[in-house]
């Protein structure tokens, strides 16, 4: 017991000096006593770090924020000439004198000098904010809406989107900045033309809120507006055979069953059905023909005459199209009659082609001369801009009797009727000197190429609203046997040069009401 007594008591004592040792005890710093030098530490430490927070950034980084509103909204911002928003936004702008710059397309540029004041302190949590809101004057409305419309026609290519991929809604953005202007100019053929686009649910969408607020000069509708709205809806589609069968097959499941469902979709059926019955295709080229001629040259290329007609044109549906009389190359153009345009004309060579590529006229795989990809077809890996170039040029060579008329790309319905009457004359034994209308090369086409070519539009709205990608028909060998008919349509864009893409011209008279296309830059 007593041992064990004694072992506890060094045990407390050894606790008591461990204890006594762990004590710290501050001494005085130039007769300052501890706590109230530690005072002076924490209070520098708290006051560096509102300096850091309050006022160090309105030293190294004055300046205000610019809450910016204009109407119509969608104004770029440009500070000093450099892009730094879209309206309606908040920019943080330096501290000084700077250029401010709003910019929309159709509308008179707004630039405003100002002196961009900056606040010292509480800058981070209460910034400065210098507000500017601007009403623009539209200085040509047609040109506002035609620049949505395009844009709005280039993203219907992307295809329909989905949660992860959203598309703006160019061309009701359009109607609503383009406003009350609507109310003395007339767009109705400007969304027709954009009604060619409307392939995805949308799209579709974003085409009939375009209709309605442009009924109502750039507002939400009223119901009066609303009336007039539908009341044109519906004659559009009244007008346009085929319509039943657009709707059905892009509105959401339930309304594309009511309209599978409707008389007036079983109508459109029949009427397609039958349209066939009303197709008038070309006699052989040998028969007696007034105009055009039944043969004719120009620049060592050989041309044949098909009379007037009327096309049933078989995508995206059945629709008939009137074709005029007009010559066609039996051939696509070949490398040798392309060379001498080249050698004309400097501009277009190969050696050019980083300075083309550049303006977006061609690609940069233009005239490369890596051997024929397509057997027996004519110069390949040309743009569209090149052959619309070469055609001019051969232009020039038609003979004074054919004055008036002009030597351009044909049309799809031009390339079609030619495909089918071609393979009719072929079926009756009839003599033919045109070629590889199905077996050669895809082959360039005037058109703006649009998916629903079938809704009709004026030829100003087409020209003007144009499209991102030009028709190509004809098909390749990489497309297997019997996948491609000459109803079979396809597109590209027109800079680009393919291996697989030819071209061959027509002869035609000028049509003035023909779609004017884009001037060559």
């Amino acid at each position: 017991m007593g041992e064990k007594q004694a072992g506890k008591a060094r045990l407390g004592a050894d606790n008591g000096q461990a204890g006594r040792e762990d004590q710290v005890r501050l001494k005085p710093v130039l007769g300052l006593k501890p706590g109230i030098y530690l005072a002076v530490i924490y209070s520098l430490i708290f006051m560096a770090i509102l300096f850091f927070i309050l006022v160090y950034p309105g030293l190294v980084r004055p300046g205000s924020v610019l809450v910016l509103k204009t109407e119509p909204a969608g104004a770029a911002l440009r500070v000093d000439g450099v892009y730094r928003g879209t309206a309606p936004d908040k920019v943080f702008v330096s501290k000084g004198r700077h250029t401010l710059e709003l910019v929309l397309p159709g509308f008179t540029t707004e630039r405003i000098e100002c002196e961009i004041p900056g606040r010292l302190l509480f800058s981070v949590l209460f910034p400065r904010r210098y507000p500017l809101e601007l009403t623009l004057t539209a200085t040509d409305p047609a040109a506002a809406f035609i620049a949505a419309a395009k844009d709005y026609a280039a993203w219907t290519f992307g295809g329909e989107p989905t949660a992860a991929w959203q598309v703006p809604l160019s061309l009701s953005e359009g109607a609503y900045r383009t406003g009350a202007a609507f109310r003395s100019w007339k767009p109705e053929e400007f969304l027709k033309a954009s009604a060619r686009f409307a392939v995805t649910g949308a799209a579709l969408r974003d085409l009939v809120r375009a209709k309605t607020i442009a009924d109502n000069g750039g507002l939400p509708p009223s119901p009066l507006s609303l009336a007039r709205s539908v009341a044109d809806i519906i004659g559009f589609l009244s007008e346009n055979p085929g319509s039943a069968v657009w709707l059905a097959e892009t509105l959401p499941a339930e309304s594309a069953n009511l309209i599978s469902a409707s008389p007036w979709y079983q109508a459109q059926l029949a009427a397609f059905d039958e349209a066939g019955i009303e197709e008038i295709l070309a006699p052989p080229p040998f028969a007696p023909l007034s105009s055009p001629p039944a043969r004719l040259g120009v620049g060592g290329l050989s041309f044949t005459g098909l009379a007037a007609g009327t096309l049933v044109q078989g995508e995206p549906l059945p629709h008939a199209v009137p074709v005029e009389g007009f010559m066609i190359s039996d051939t696509e153009v070949p490398s040798s009659l392309f060379a001498e345009f080249l050698e004309a004309n400097p501009r277009w060579r190969s050696d050019q082609r980083e300075a083309l590529a550049a303006e977006e006229l061609v690609s940069g795989d233009y005239l490369i001369d890596d051997g024929p990809a397509v057997p027996e077809a004519g110069v390949t890996r040309v743009s569209w801009y090149a052959v619309r170039a070469f055609c001019a040029w051969l232009g020039e060579r038609l003979p004074p009797s054919m004055n008036g008329y002009e030597i351009r790309l044909p049309t799809e319905a031009e390339w079609e009727y030619t495909a089918k009457s071609v393979k009719r004359w072929a079926a009756t034994g009839a003599e033919t000197e045109i070629k590889n209308m199905e077996d050669g090369a895809w082959e360039w086409c005037l058109d703006p190429y649009a998916p629903l070519a079938f809704i009709n539009a004026a030829p100003e709205g087409i020209a003007a609203i144009d499209s991102p990608e030009r028709a190509v028909r004809g098909g390749s060998p990489l497309n297997p046997a019997g996948s491609v008919t000459p109803e079979t349509r396809a597109s590209l864009p027109p800079a680009f040069c393919s291996p697989f893409v030819s071209f061959r011209v027509v002869i035609a008279r000028r049509a003035a009401d023909f779609p004017a296309q884009p001037a060559l830059r």
